[in-house]
């Protein structure tokens, strides 16, 4: 994926129709777990993020950290996305309405090129990773209430195996391996880094 991104070739590696609730992951944060035990597909709650490919010369993604102040994954770098709402036609709606909502990028710029398979969180979310190309040019509004920051990485470095770093911390006293990527001061971990994977096998 050197180059300026083409979206016919993102297209051809990805999941072509949205799937129908409800999501049943196929990849999840208890795969380098397993003995944090897993939940039940029809109890987790449908939610969606957007992976925003940047068409630029260099191709990047763009990233949110989330303020510190939030309920769930505080501090946390992350995909703009979110839990879906009653009033979202489908869970691509889902993606850019949080899209507009966290950073203010317009919808109009965003052209969904697939999906990734369904991710469950060990925190009991079924999440719906949505790949979308976003046109150069779109003005940024971040909500402070939720976004303390936004930047870009190249998707050249998020693509190399070899900037996947596999780690252990402790999590309520009991070891926890995640995926990771460090990039300029920022570190991308957890789900976000695993679906970043899980984009990055289909991508090479």
């Amino acid at each position: 994926m050197d180059g300026i991104v083409k979206l016919e070739t993102l297209q051809s590696r990805l999941i072509g129709a949205e799937p129908p609730l409800p999501l049943v992951p196929t990849r999840s944060d208890f795969d380098l777990n397993p003995a944090l035990g897993r939940g039940r597909a029809d109890f987790l709650i449908p939610a969606a993020v957007l992976i925003p490919v940047v068409a630029r010369v260099e191709p990047s993604v763009l990233f949110t950290e989330r303020s510190a102040g939030l309920k769930h994954h505080a501090g946390q770098v992350s995909f703009p996305g979110g839990r879906a709402d009653a009033t979202d036609s489908s869970m691509v709606a889902t993606a850019l309405r949080e899209l507009e909502e966290e950073v203010g990028i317009d919808p109009g710029f965003v052209t969904v090129a697939g999906f990734l398979e369904p991710y469950e969180t060990v925190t009991g979310f079924a999440v719906l990773p949505v790949v979308g190309l976003v046109r150069d040019g779109f003005a940024l509004a971040a909500d402070a209430r939720e976004v303390e920051a936004v930047f870009e990485v190249p998707l050249g470095f998020l693509l190399d195996p070899v900037n996947c770093l596999e780690e252990v911390q402790d999590w309520n006293g009991v070891p926890r391996r995640f995926y990771a990527f460090r990039y300029e001061g920022h570190t991308i971990w957890g789900a976000t880094a695993a679906i970043l994977k899980a984009l990055s096998e289909r991508l090479r």
